[in-house]
């Protein structure tokens, strides 16, 4: 089955366009702290909403090439770990890292966590978009 990508290519395309903001150094010196760390809040909150995005368009890959009766119930390890094995994604320790650090947007706001998630976001951006672009290739091999 074909999967409609287009909300897991602007969810990704989000987080890389706030990630590039906040790596501008000339423009973030010229900013107070305040904006500063609501741009760094807009690249954890564009975080959240690719890696929710990618683990749901994992599943509905998986139920497509499995039947739901499989995916169904599983907890998202065992999700990554099947993905890693169907060659979806590459390194399954980095998808376990990244839901902790999306496990703890969900709970409570903390700076330290604040931090740590949005270091984690950066290092979460290219395999995001290696990920939509396997799932761009199993689109293109898949016979209407």
């Amino acid at each position: 089955m074909k999967i409609e990508l287009s909300p897991l290519r602007a969810a990704i395309k989000c987080l890389d366009d706030s990630i590039r903001i906040v790596h501008n150094s000339e423009m973030m010196i010229k900013l107070d702290l305040e904006t500063r760390n609501l741009l760094r809040s807009g690249v954890i909150q564009n975080f959240e909403v690719a890696f929710e995005l990618c683990w749901k368009f994992m599943k509905k890959y998986l139920e497509s090439d499995m039947g739901s009766v499989y995916v169904d119930g599983l907890h998202r390890k065992e999700l990554f770990r099947i993905c890693a094995q169907k060659h979806l994604i590459s390194d399954v320790e980095a998808w376990f890292a990244y839901n902790r650090s999306r496990n703890l947007t969900s709970h409570t706001y903390r700076e330290e966590y604040a931090e740590d998630v949005f270091m984690a976001a950066q290092d979460f951006l290219p395999d995001a978009k290696s990920f939509l672009k396997v799932m761009e290739e199993k689109n293109a091999e898949y016979k209407s």
